[in-house]
């Protein structure tokens, strides 16, 4: 998967978040988008996403070589954030199961075998809106680590977790998301520092 921003930028009414971005994010590297608190980080995370809409500039995305119109995105990447909203009456089975008709999960893995690797098989059949935050945090990586797409964002991975999580996290991403185009937003050098190239969002202030 490529997805290729050119002179991107977003502005929020008269401040702009970041501004003349271009750049080609390619399947198979890892990047890491750091810098302070509010300074942007997720938006233009978000941005990449397709999910928020530039304020100016182009975003290509293109898989095998072909041309994704952005209604269509989703259906290649997926994505986990600290806002991220889980469906909470479920249990953990039955929403991976939920999940999974609108995702298909890559070849290795059943929800059954996501619980056993996230180490939650006593929580399996209890409803996620009991579960710690860890947990939840936990929850939302599955999703988008063992959904089969090309691309893996991760906004603030580790929020949440604790020294066991944590390991958990960089664990899922050595096994799973190696080929794959995997972007990290962050601020905490622990949450990226397997990945390769780093942006720094301060640079890309108009």
């Amino acid at each position: 998967m490529q997805i290729s921003l050119s002179d991107t930028g977003k502005r929020f009414n008269r401040d702009w978040i970041f501004r003349n971005f271009s750049y080609e994010f390619n399947s198979g590297n890892s990047y890491a988008i750091t810098g302070p608190n509010g300074s942007g980080k997720s938006t233009l995370l978000q941005v990449i996403a397709g999910a928020v809409a530039s304020s100016e500039g182009e975003i290509v995305f293109r898989v095998d070589n072909k041309i994704v119109e952005p209604d269509y995105i989703f259906k290649h990447l997926s994505i986990a954030t600290p806002s991220q909203e889980l469906v909470e009456e479920l249990t953990l089975l039955e929403f991976l199961r939920f999940h999974q008709k609108f995702k298909p999960l890559i070849s290795s893995v059943n929800a059954e075998k996501i619980i056993s690797i996230l180490t939650l098989e006593k929580s399996a059949d209890k409803q996620i809106r009991y579960y710690s935050s860890g947990m939840k945090q936990r929850v939302k990586l599955a999703q988008a680590v063992f959904s089969d797409t090309p691309c893996v964002l991760f906004d603030e991975p580790c929020t949440n977790l604790d020294e066991t999580g944590i390991e958990l996290y960089h664990s899922l991403v050595s096994k799973y998301c190696m080929g794959r185009l995997v972007i990290v937003s962050s601020n905490d050098r622990q949450e990226y520092s397997f990945c390769k190239k780093i942006i720094n969002i301060q640079d890309l202030k108009s």
